[in-house]
């Protein structure tokens, strides 16, 4: 089925109003990780070769033969299925993964009181106002507007948090949500609970997209010179961040800062995958099974309230009720305030009614 068509089936499949505001625009997955350098020459040729324009409205759902690659190019089997079980251990990921784990637990052996607070306002910046604001609700939804130099100092914060660049990651998550716990879905507990949490991630193919993939889900951040080469360096900030922390603090610091911190925020992303879409409340019958989760929403400041989500995908506020704690939502806020967000969505009058009375 192509993407247009989910337009008009239900909002909980494909976000209607953020193609409602960008018509050349298609797509939707949340939490991953790495680029290789193979996906990101991908993304070169696609920047500088794909004529955007054809991403019309009529065309949404095409794909033009003159820019799809080869597979002596792209050196792997983009249909292979994706299904645990049935594919091979990824070594570029799963040694990072095991050393970041090993480092997090490391940590808790040399605890600080600076490492600690360290740790608690990085994982804000990078997990809160990197994936949560930026990746998720900025660029994945168009949920709100704000001004290019912000929007790029954002993407720095949620590359930081190790979970790949913004082309990939708002890809995965677009993706989700137009196959969300149907075939096609990146990350769905119906192909299990450790698939859906970490599993997707360690096998598979799905963080491998080839330039169809990248065409038809991000469009508007491939012609983006500066979010592509966020998306092929991404691992720079990471870097630089870890040298700085070893600079103040020591090796310390940087197992808090970095190690510790990012592992808590791999498996907050994760959980939201998880969890949220396995226990847990539902407010609205969506065409999927996300759940209202209220200790994943604090750990994942606001996003674990992803059945709200699932409903209304193009709203910025995921926590619709006085008692659903919402940071990234009231963070935006302060951003319109400081004159930094502009044009925010927001769940229509009958969601927030229906809220109240449930």
């Amino acid at each position: 089925m192509s993407a247009k068509g989910y337009v008009s089936r239900g909002q909980d499949h494909f976000d209607a109003g953020y193609c409602k505001q960008n018509p050349q625009r298609t797509g939707f997955g949340r939490g991953v990780w790495g680029l290789n350098a193979l996906n990101a020459s991908i993304l070169i040729r696609i920047a500088a070769t794909t004529n955007f324009e054809q991403f019309s409205s009529e065309r949404a759902s095409t794909i033009d033969g003159e820019t799809m690659t080869s597979a002596a190019l792209l050196q792997f089997d983009s249909g292979r299925n994706n299904q645990p079980g049935q594919n091979r251990l990824n070594w570029e990921i799963t040694p990072v993964l095991v050393l970041f784990h090993v480092g997090a637990v490391a940590a808790l052996f040399f605890f600080s009181w600076r490492g600690l607070f360290v740790a608690i306002f990085l994982y804000w910046m990078t997990g809160g106002m990197g994936l949560g604001i930026c990746f998720h609700r900025l660029l994945t939804h168009r949920s709100f507007t704000t001004p290019k130099w912000f929007e790029y100092f954002l993407t720095i914060c949620a590359v930081t948090a190790l979970e790949g660049g913004p082309l990939q990651w708002v890809a995965t998550h677009r993706k989700h949500h137009q196959f969300a716990d149907k075939d096609g879905d990146p990350h769905s507990p119906r192909d299990g609970k450790w698939w859906a949490h970490a599993g997707w991630i360690f096998v598979g193919n799905q963080l491998r997209q080839d330039i169809a993939t990248l065409k038809r889900y991000v469009p508007d951040l491939a012609k983006d010179n500066v979010h592509v080469w966020l998306t092929k360096y991404h691992l720079i900030p990471t870097a630089i961040l870890g040298l700085t922390l070893f600079a103040i603090g020591g090796f310390r610091l940087v197992l808090w800062g970095t190690f510790l911190r990012t592992v808590v925020g791999l498996h907050a992303t994760w959980l939201v995958n998880s969890v949220s879409h396995i226990w847990g409340s539902r407010r609205f019958e969506t065409r999927d099974t996300s759940t209202n989760n209220w200790w994943v929403a604090l750990i994942s400041f606001g996003d674990g309230w992803h059945n709200n989500h699932h409903a209304y995908p193009v709203s910025a506020r995921h926590g619709l009720r006085w008692y659903e704690f919402d940071l990234n939502w009231y963070t935006i806020l302060i951003f319109k305030q400081l004159g930094l967000a502009s044009h925010i969505h927001d769940a229509p009058l009958t969601a927030r009614t229906k809220a109240k009375l449930t």
